[in-house]
């Protein structure tokens, strides 16, 4: 534990490389620095992140032959050429994902929860808030896996995680549905969390002049409390577990004390589904090559936006959802139609330790999703590790369960993803070293 925490503190940031994109990107950079120094000039807490959020963007390149009409080539691990052939039993599932094609087009796509005009919005609405984290293909561990993997770098957030992209769209939202002075008035917005979407919210409340309230199990990290605190937010300690604290806030919600606050679901909210979409969107344009996409499930919030996004620019894209054997809440309500509490014991991924899925996250998830796995302990434990070893990045065990699931022996190391480019989003950073 004492070598593991030592390299958590030392470990440093891969440098990023600039694209012909970074005249657009400098501009947007300086406006989030503008956000960034607004927050700590209120709050004056400077949040100590991995890499600087404002060096220039830098996406994952394909190959040249990738747009070739022949198919897509990509360079694989072993240095041996691989062209999709429909013929060729080691490609993608196509006959998995024909079937979800279909259901699709048998359902009014436009009827659901959240629909992919609202993600292109999401995406024009928050882009000068939040970083537009990299997509890089990584050497060592496309190596060990035999395919070419892509890492989504959402941990470099200023507050550690992809919950921002949601939680700005959420506050935008109700600014833009309610205006400022009725949303103020009000008291602003509440949320249960133990963690990173109180972050998120108590962050970008912050920088939008919005009120924000927080309630937080009697388990949630003191660390993660106290930078809540720093940017603003009003602290109610109240619960066991998180499902005790969104009682709570419900029931404050609903009371004369709440005073018409208002309540921002961090997996269920549409707002909340539409700004986590936007990494989707983001992973098609930096890696048009992709054929796999996969993703941590907790909620299903971010599962269910970044698949309305690939499935919508590119529906031959695989999207799988990885959930930690200890938390398979969206397995389960697969297997019963909808969702229903499934038995939650204490796990490493415990960003992802929801007894129930959002039933609005299900509804749009459940028609684009391919499939959904498990991971085990060992394997986040290992997926962690080897982030830190391989490419010095430090991630929580939430957001490494995608990686876990690819690794040696795991439910996706499969013959039909070898060689396949892969990408794999690293949805959150901060990391409980006491665990």
């Amino acid at each position: 534990m004492i070598m593991i925490r030592s390299i958590v503190a030392s470990t440093h940031a891969m440098p990023f490389v600039a694209t012909r994109r970074a005249a657009a990107t400098s501009t947007r950079s300086s406006n989030l620095a503008s956000v960034h120094a607004r927050v700590a000039a209120a709050s004056g807490f400077t949040y100590p992140i991995i890499a600087s959020p404002y060096l220039p963007f830098s996406g994952a390149s394909c190959s040249d032959e990738d747009d070739d009409d022949n198919g897509s080539s990509v360079s694989s691990p072993k240095g041996s050429s691989i062209i999709e052939d429909k013929n060729d039993p080691h490609t993608l599932p196509r006959s998995r994902r024909k079937a979800h094609t279909e259901q699709r087009e048998k359902t009014n796509l436009e009827s659901l929860p959240v629909t992919f005009a609202d993600i292109s919005r999401a995406n024009v609405a928050i882009r000068h808030g939040v970083i537009r984290t990299p997509c890089v293909k990584s050497y060592f561990l496309s190596e060990l896996l035999g395919a070419n993997i892509f890492l989504k770098t959402e941990f470099q957030q200023f507050t550690g995680s992809f919950k921002e992209r949601g939680a700005r769209n959420a506050i935008l939202t109700l600014l833009r549905e309610m205006g400022e002075d009725e949303l103020r008035r009000s008291g602003g917005v509440i949320a249960a969390s133990a963690g990173n979407h109180a972050l998120a919210l108590a962050y970008h409340g912050k920088d939008l002049g919005v009120p924000v309230t927080v309630v937080m199990p009697t388990v949630a990290p003191l660390a993660k409390v106290d930078r809540c605190r720093k940017f603003g937010a009003k602290i109610i300690i109240e619960g066991a577990h998180i499902g005790e604290s969104k009682e709570y806030a419900e029931k404050l919600v609903s009371s004369r004390e709440g005073g018409g606050l208002e309540y921002v679901n961090g997996y269920d909210d549409p707002p909340i589904i539409a700004g986590a979409g936007t990494i989707g969107m983001e992973i098609i344009e930096d890696v048009p090559c992709v054929d796999a996409v996969v993703v941590p499930v907790g909620g299903a919030g971010l599962i269910a936006g970044v698949s309305c996004a690939v499935k919508t620019l590119k529906p031959d894209v695989a999207v799988y959802g990885v959930e930690p054997e200890f938390a398979a809440s969206y397995i389960a309500a697969l297997g019963a139609g909808k969702p229903v509490p499934a038995r939650i014991t204490p796990t490493l991924a415990d960003g992802l330790a929801v007894p129930t899925v959002g039933s609005h996250a299900f509804e749009v998830a459940r028609h684009y999703v391919d499939e959904c796995v498990t991971c085990t302990e060992k394997e986040v434990s290992l997926a962690i590790l080897r982030l830190i070893e391989n490419e010095k990045m430090v991630v929580e065990g939430g957001g490494a369960t995608g990686l876990a699931a690819l690794l040696p022996g795991a439910q996706l190391d499969r013959p039909e993803l070898k060689g396949k480019n892969i990408v794999v989003p690293l949805c959150g950073g901060n990391i409980d070293t006491t665990v």
